[in-house]
């Protein structure tokens, strides 16, 4: 085991953090103010350095790197805020890892690239009303009819509904019941009839939209079916991809108040010393800095693990739930350290707590993560109905 990055993901990293550090703190800020996500502009600037494609393909416009690479870069976003990072989020981790690895070639040379140049985004809609936690109940229907596939129902909190270009949906076939019956269906956001609901106020993550969407009689081509009934399971592989970025988005999170608390404990002076100085600060720093560290090393061994390839469901289960829950640890302590400064608006410390809760919510919620760490271990699944 080597636990050492290469030079070259160093020197990726590094980018990474010296052009969020010095370009998106402002970004960040007008982006929680306004609720607006990263524009088009800023999102080919992206897509130029080459931060939206880094375990994308070559032959799709990507730098052709491993999952570990994306998420180095992934976790230099976070640290600085959710809303700057999403747009990394949903190209590394996502829907375009999807679409890449199983759409049509056809559908994956239109999308996959522009994608990686900052020039689409892409969300995936998954969840429903009444399927949450228990997805394979979703009622949301897609037939063949002829070179084309009907979509109808209605999907509910999809982050980047109405905004991204593209999505990702998943649809119950031919009336298959359980997951047998499950596949996904590519959808762009100008298809008649798709329509919006009105876009979700939530607790934290500010400039990343949610909203229910609505599918009337949707037609979209053959070659936009990504996977029929009987492929759930290829989903949900791949989807571990997501759960590892969601991971490192926590952990961002978490580490960039890390970073900015261990600044201010040095600065800020009470009694005549810095607070740094004080026992009770310097235990709360050491036991956040372990969480953070043994976070980021279950992520980094899932993602080696992986290379370019699948992530194993149980490292990607344990490093999301270990990272949804420290994220709240340490972005409380921190603000807890701050005092005032940390429950300001204007210091940014409580946009990182109000952020840290969302990710235990969204890809599996910590406790569905638990029993799936179970059943691997007990070596069986368990029935949660009845």
């Amino acid at each position: 085991m080597n636990f050492d990055l290469s030079d070259d993901q160093k020197a990726l990293k590094e980018t990474a953090r010296k052009f969020v550090q010095a370009e998106l703190p402002d970004l960040a800020r007008e982006i929680d103010d306004t609720a607006e996500p990263v524009s088009h502009d800023w999102l080919k600037r992206y897509g130029d350095m080459g931060f939206l494609g880094v375990n994308t393909r070559e032959e799709n416009g990507g730098l052709g790197l491993s999952h570990l690479d994306a998420f180095l870069v992934m976790e230099e976003f976070a640290k600085v805020s959710v809303g700057v990072a999403f747009p990394v989020f949903e190209c590394c981790a996502g829907p375009v890892r999807i679409v890449e690895a199983l759409g049509h070639p056809d559908l994956a040379a239109r999308i996959v690239p522009q994608a990686a140049a900052g020039e689409m985004l892409v969300a995936i809609s998954m969840s429903e009303p009444d399927a949450g936690t228990a997805l394979t109940d979703l009622r949301s229907t897609a037939r063949l009819d002829g070179q084309e596939v009907v979509i109808n129902g209605a999907k509910r909190w999809c982050s980047g509904a109405g905004h991204s270009d593209g999505y990702v949906v998943f649809c119950r076939f031919d009336g298959i019941q359980g997951a047998k019956g499950v596949g996904a269906v590519f959808v762009d956001r100008d298809t008649e009839g798709l329509s919006f609901g009105p876009q979700e106020k939530l607790m934290g993550f500010r400039g990343v939209p949610s909203a229910d969407m609505n599918f009337d009689e949707v037609r979209v081509p053959r070659e936009h079916l990504i996977v029929e009934a009987g492929g759930f399971g290829k989903l949900m592989g791949l989807f571990n991809i997501e759960r590892l970025g969601n991971a490192t988005m926590a952990l961002g999170t978490a580490s960039g108040a890390l970073e900015m608390v261990t600044q201010y404990v040095q600065e800020r002076h009470q009694f005549g010393k810095p607070i740094a100085d004080f026992q009770a600060v310097q235990i709360k720093l050491a036991e956040m800095a372990v969480k953070v560290e043994a976070t980021r090393l279950m992520i980094h061994r899932a993602a080696a693990h992986a290379e370019t390839g699948l992530p194993d469901s149980q490292q990607a289960a344990m490093a999301k739930c270990m990272a949804n829950e420290m994220t709240r640890e340490v972005t409380t302590t921190a603000m807890q350290l701050m005092g005032g400064y940390g429950y300001a608006k204007e210091y940014g410390m409580e946009r990182r707590v109000r952020d840290s809760f969302g990710w235990g919510i969204a890809g599996g919620s910590i406790d569905i993560q638990k029993i799936n760490i179970a059943a691997g271990l007990i070596g069986r699944r368990f029935s949660q109905r009845g």
